[in-house]
C-alpha cells in the first residue's frame, strides 16, 4: 500500500485525478470503478477541467459504478446514476451506453445482482477501482459485517449510513434504506485501487483500516491485502498516523 499525503482537500482531489488520468492516457480503453459520494467530486471536477482544455480524451472509457440505491430511479437527484452524470458523464466525451451502474429500479435483488456481476464479466474486469471510506469503514455499500461479501449483492444500510444521507433527503423516510453494491471480491480482482480520503473526522478510521487488523467489521481493512493500492490523503486524515 502506497500512501500519498495531500496538503488539503484540493490537493487530494488533484492527485488523485492524475492518478485516474495517467491511467486513461496510458490505457485508452481503460475500464475504470467509479465511486459517488461527497470525497471525489474534487476529483472528478479536475477530470473535467483537464478534458475540457483537451488533455482528456475518454472516448474509448468504460466505467462501472461502485452501488446505487434501491429503488430509485435514474433520474432521481439523489440516484447515483444522476450523480455521475451531474459530475462526470455529462461534461466529458465518454459514451453512456458504456457507462454501467447497478439497476435501481429492479425490485428482484438476486436478478439485479446477478445481473449486474453479468455486466463486470463482460467488461473484462476493472482497471482502476477509486474508492472512498466511510465512517465505519466501509466501502461501496460493504458496511462492518461477520463476512466479506464476495459479488454484487443487496445491502440493508446501516443506521450511521441512513443518517449520514439524510442531509440529501426532504425526509428519514425518503432515505433509501437498501442499496446494491459490488462485492468485496470483485473490488480486489481490480487491478490497481485508488482510495481518496479528505477530513479530520476521518482520521480514526484511517488508521484502523489501514494500519489495524484485517476484519470484516472493518470492510476497507481488506485492502491491506490488495498488491496495488493508493492511498490519497489529506493532512486531516492522516493526522492520526
Amino acid at each position: 500500500m502506497k500512501i500519498i499525503k495531500a496538503k488539503d482537500y484540493k490537493d487530494m482531489s488533484r492527485k488523485a485525478a492524475n492518478i485516474i488520468s495517467a491511467q486513461v492516457i496510458m490505457k485508452p480503453e481503460s475500464v475504470l470503478g467509479l465511486a459517488t459520494g461527497s470525497t471525489p467530486i474534487g476529483t472528478y471536477a479536475q477530470l473535467v477541467e483537464w478534458y475540457q482544455k483537451g488533455d482528456l480524451d475518454f472516448s474509448g472509457v468504460t466505467t462501472v459504478n461502485l452501488d446505487e440505491y434501491k429503488g430509485l430511479t435514474r433520474d432521481n437527484d439523489q440516484s447515483y446514476y444522476y450523480f455521475m452524470n451531474d459530475h462526470l458523464f455529462s461534461k466529458v466525451n465518454i459514451d453512456k451506453s458504456r457507462t454501467f451502474l447497478p439497476d435501481g429500479t429492479e425490485a428482484d435483488s438476486d436478478k439485479a445482482c446477478a445481473d449486474y456481476n453479468r455486466v463486470i464479466a463482460s467488461v473484462g474486469g476493472v482497471d482502476l477501482q477509486l474508492l472512498g471510506l466511510g465512517h465505519n469503514g466501509h466501502i461501496g455499500f460493504n458496511e462492518p459485517n461477520d463476512i466479506f461479501e464476495a459479488e454484487t449483492h443487496c445491502v440493508n444500510l446501516t443506521e450511521s449510513t441512513v443518517k449520514a444521507n439524510q442531509r440529501f433527503f426532504a425526509s428519514m423516510d425518503d432515505v433509501p434504506k437498501q442499496a446494491y453494491t459490488m462485492g468485496i471480491k470483485t473490488i480486489m480482482q481490480a487491478k490497481k485501487i485508488l482510495v481518496v480520503v479528505s477530513g479530520e473526522d476521518k482520521a480514526a478510521i484511517v488508521k484502523e483500516a489501514f494500519f489495524g487488523p484485517v476484519t470484516p467489521k472493518v470492510q476497507a481493512s481488506i485492502l491491506q491485502f490488495h498488491k496495488d493500492v493508493i492511498v490519497v490523503a489529506d493532512e486531516a486524515a492522516l493526522s492520526l498516523i
